[in-house]
């Protein structure tokens, strides 16, 4: 039960992340022109880091990399 609430939780943080992601693209315009390759490397590394914390059974490390992989995507976008 208690590992159920922990990714019910975590979905919902990943979630949170697409709203999240379109506000600070829509405030740091400037920002995203300039270190848009940088922002793809982030991409790249978060998802990295996200198969790593799946394989390795680490919910924390896995839902961190990929929110952090959702907000940097989400900013690119827009």
């Amino acid at each position: 039960m208690q590992q159920t609430i922990k990714l019910i939780i975590g979905v919902f943080v990943l979630i949170l992340g697409f709203p999240i992601g379109i506000f600070l693209a829509k405030k740091t315009k400037e920002e995203l022109k300039s270190g848009k390759k940088w922002f793809k490397l982030i991409i790249i590394i978060s998802l990295i880091g996200g198969i790593v914390g799946l394989i390795i059974k680490n919910d924390v490390l896995m839902f961190s990399f990929f929110f952090i992989a959702i907000v940097t995507s989400r900013s690119l976008k827009e």
